[in-house]
């Protein structure tokens, strides 16, 4: 017979023991590592949070192709929103080969076959995206600054473009000199259209990123929302030759599993796990391209960029002109050497349109005679929040 007090003293034994096993498998979880084998991190997106208590998921500080700094899902807690430096440090692939779990050739290819992007193109949008030696074989032109009036017709392939340099502004194309071949290039040729797949390593070599680039030959004329007005055309501004946009498959390289990907968006751009992606056909994501700006959604609705009541608008629809990324063209995966050969047009580092010069008082002004009184004084800040030219090519996405 076992009095109270011996029963109470069984059950505290019985306590330690559980709380001992826990504590055992915790730490056998646990490993202490080198401080070389450790890197910086940042707080990324955020978690979870209530107004004192907020938990951020943790990425590493440097990132890149020759970045070494390792992603591996932790994270951390704290009671200020924002931390200026973290004490917690993620892990360092400190091997000397960081491309050795990177994909072959056949390898990328299946990953294309699988995960492939859909775009869709907005059901009004005019401006179609085209292959590069489309638009260069229908007479897209060469310009050199100070030799304006004597433009050269690009070859197939960009083979006659000046190599390497700086964007200095002394060469630039431009579409056809004709009026009417100028109007039907802008127009892009969906037929021809390919994907340009730049190959990356990304966190040390334990992700692949497959960045799709696809080329617009025109970009159209911006729309704004001005407080109440719902739909205000901004004459030409925004039209610029030479569009090019993308998204970015982020593929784990332990798994071949899609895990992320990035939307580009012209002066910013949004990553979205797997399981946040739209799929309509297979493991293929979804990808939204808004009306003349062909900026990247995920999903169809209306996007509206700005502040204060002014706003860009970005409209995506659902529509039958679908462009499956699949048809793609390697140009670019450093780390498989000569097995990729990139194309001239790659390396000319010139505009691949003219600076186009718009009269913007003109352009105000037919806005403003159409706008009433009080939101004249806004029209300036349409101006601040027109979309910027972004490029990204070395580095991790925004």
């Amino acid at each position: 017979m076992v009095d109270g007090y011996a029963r109470k003293n069984l059950q505290n034994v019985r306590d330690s023991l559980a709380a001992a096993t826990a504590l055992a498998k915790l730490c056998a979880k646990i490993r202490c590592v080198r401080k070389d084998l450790t890197d910086q991190s940042e707080q990324y997106s955020l978690i979870w949070s209530n107004s004192k208590f907020f938990i951020y998921d943790v990425r590493p500080s440097s990132r890149g192709i020759e970045a070494s700094g390792v992603r591996v899902g932790t994270f951390v807690a704290q009671n200020v929103e924002t931390a200026t430096r973290l004490s917690i440090s993620c892990l360092k692939n400190i091997h000397a080969n960081k491309t050795s779990s990177m994909p072959n050739l056949q390898q990328i290819d299946a990953i294309m076959k699988i995960y492939s992007p859909l775009l869709v193109l907005h059901p009004n949008d005019k401006f179609y995206p085209s292959s590069v030696n489309w638009f260069f074989s229908n007479g897209a032109l060469l310009y050199t600054k100070g030799q304006e009036s004597k433009p050269v017709t690009i070859k197939p392939n960009g083979t006659n473009l000046p190599q390497g340099g700086n964007n200095d502004g002394s060469f630039w194309m431009d579409l056809p000199s004709n009026d009417e071949n100028k109007d039907r290039v802008s127009k892009g040729y969906l037929n021809s259209a390919r994907s340009y797949l730049h190959v990356k390593p990304m966190y040390g070599g334990t992700f692949t990123d497959l960045a799709l680039w696809v080329f617009y030959p025109y970009n159209g004329a911006s729309c704004a929302k001005l407080k109440f007005i719902k739909n205000i055309k901004l004459g030409r501004m925004g039209e610029h030759v030479g569009d090019w946009e993308h998204v970015t498959l982020r593929v784990s390289n332990f798994n071949a599993q899609l895990w992320q990907m990035y939307f580009s968006q012209h002066n910013k751009g949004t990553w979205l796990y797997a399981s946040q992606l739209e799929f309509n056909v297979g493991n293929k994501p979804m990808v939204y391209s808004t009306l003349h700006s062909h900026a990247s959604y995920p999903h169809v609705g209306l996007t509206l960029l700005g502040k204060n009541g002014v706003d860009i608008k970005y409209d995506t629809e659902w529509s039958p002109f679908i462009f499956n990324l699949v048809a793609y063209e390697l140009i670019s995966a450093k780390y498989l050497g000569s097995n990729v050969i990139e194309p001239p047009w790659l390396n000319f580092n010139g505009q691949w349109g003219p600076s186009i010069d718009y009269n913007l008082d003109k352009e105000l002004k037919k806005m403003r005679d159409i706008l009433a009184w009080p939101l004249k004084s806004l029209i300036n800040d349409v101006i601040k929040v027109l979309p910027k030219h972004k490029k990204n090519w070395s580095g991790d996405e925004v």
